[in-house]
């Protein structure tokens, strides 16, 4: 697919500078800098890295972060990429909310004229930066790539969207969600469309329901404060677990642009019913509120399971299950799409039971797709068994999910990247339950959320865990 943005704009041109702010944060240690050490080894980023943040350091010192940061990551190294990328690295140290940090970084672009401005900093400063870029002129001919979470709820969202349009068209705001650049998740959109035989399936005459569910078996590791000021809801299922819905269920785009896949997942976003309080459950695993920067009577949810429904025609009377959580298990991410039962079952055995069909989409820690189905034994009597045929197993890909959205954004290729007005129609559906969440539930680590979680889907079954990797 390709992106419809008018080829004469400055956004839809390659950057020429980029500018991470955050840059001596944990997510340019993390993420940022071994993605951008990548693109450097595979030429598709040849232009000067300017990082601001507040810390007292000098360029010697940032480079010597990104260094580390890129040996630790793992990956293979390539001593002449490396150079020309710490080369290319420069630093301005400053306060965010002083106009004279703002000149300094205008000095260190040197006049370029279609800079990128990736903002890797706590969703608050966001709209102090933006403030600021726009301010010192910068924005003019500039593109802003921001960092989830986009807003708190639906009025933060709104405003934030207010400040970043105030000082970049929508097509040069870049809001990234690095979920949205894993192979496997592009790979839904495209198994979706690309083969005919599900869409005679693909509606609520056949699918029963469908669950996604999005396991990690670490707990917040040191991230507290963060997740103090997030929790569960906001942190995964807002963004991570809705763009799957939405790839999912949106209707088939009229053309190879991308704007109309813009345009149909925000309709999918739209279409869903206004959840209410029996359709959130929310726990929190025992010794959460003992990590440090966590309350000692905290009701953050650390796990959360939601039932949504899509009131449109094809989706109407369908259930969508999502759960996430921390300390759960084990690390995955799964979606299983189940198919109602034969309207008449002809056989004694288990062939009519309520999983017979099911079509599974495997996103991590491997990608694969598989469908379940029954098949009749050897021998004389009608009884079968459970199968499931695999249709795509494939191992990670090399590009990392940072390094191609920000190869992306350097393009001017939203594709991948999320429209403000989406956003704000997924806020909008989880506006009650954000504004009078139930309790949270307490659960062990390593089980699968409060025991009321089985309850809250019985009315679909059960809760299908994700397969373990041989």
């Amino acid at each position: 697919m390709t992106s419809k943005t008018d080829a004469t704009a400055p956004h839809a041109l390659p950057a020429d500078a980029l500018v991470v702010f955050g840059a001596t944060g944990d997510l340019a240690r993390k993420k940022i800098f071994p993605a951008l050490y990548a693109m450097f080894r595979h030429g598709t980023l040849q232009v000067p890295v300017i990082g601001v943040a507040s810390s007292e350091w000098d360029v010697e010192q940032l480079r010597a972060r990104a260094r580390e940061s890129i040996e630790q990551d793992g990956g293979e190294i390539d001593p002449s990429a490396l150079d020309r990328f710490l080369s290319a690295l420069h630093y301005v140290s400053g306060d965010y909310r002083d106009t004279a940090t703002f000149a300094a970084l205008q000095q260190a672009l040197h006049g370029t004229q279609r800079p990128a401005f990736y903002l890797a900093i706590p969703p608050s400063l966001f709209p102090t930066v933006i403030g600021g870029l726009k301010e010192a002129g910068l924005a003019e001919g500039g593109r802003v790539i921001v960092e989830k979470p986009f807003g708190r709820d639906l009025a933060s969202a709104r405003e934030l969207n207010r400040i970043a349009r105030d000082a970049f068209p929508e097509d040069a705001i870049f809001r990234i969600d690095h979920f949205l650049g894993k192979e496997a998740i592009m790979n839904i959109l495209y198994f979706r469309f690309a083969n005919s035989f599900l869409e005679p399936f693909w509606n609520s005459h056949h699918i029963a329901s469908v669950q996604i569910t999005l396991a990690e078996q670490f707990g917040v590791e040191g991230r507290g404060a963060f997740y103090e000021s997030a929790g569960c809801l906001r942190d995964v299922l807002q963004n991570h677990l809705f763009q799957i819905v939405a790839l999912l269920a949106m209707e088939p785009p009229a053309s190879r642009d991308f704007e109309s896949v813009h345009r149909h997942k925000t309709d999918v976003f739209a279409a869903m019913r206004p959840l209410g309080v029996g359709d959130i459950l929310r726990g929190q695993y025992r010794g959460y509120r003992d990590e440090p920067q966590v309350a000692s009577d905290s009701d953050v949810e650390t796990f959360c399971a939601l039932r949504v429904h899509i009131d449109n025609w094809r989706w109407d009377g369908v259930p969508w299950y999502l759960r996430s959580g921390k300390c759960l298990p084990m690390s995955a991410c799964e979606v299983v799409v189940q198919l109602k039962p034969p309207p008449q079952n002809l056989f004694g055995d288990a062939a009519g039971r309520e999983d017979a069909n099911h079509l599974r989409f495997h996103l991590s820690p491997r990608s694969k797709i598989t469908l379940s189905v029954r098949i009749k034994r050897d021998g004389k009597a009608f009884v079968g068994e459970q199968r499931e045929f695999s249709l795509l197993e494939e191992g990670s890909s090399e590009v990392s999910p940072y390094e191609r959205l920000l190869t992306d954004a350097m393009e001017g290729d939203d594709a991948l990247f999320t429209r403000g007005d989406a956003i704000e129609a997924a806020w909008t559906a989880l506006e009650t339950v954000l504004a009078d969440p139930p309790t949270v539930q307490a659960y062990e680590p390593g089980s699968w959320g409060p025991s009321a979680a089985d309850e809250f889907i019985a009315a679909a079954g059960s809760w299908r865990s994700p397969e373990v990797e041989d």
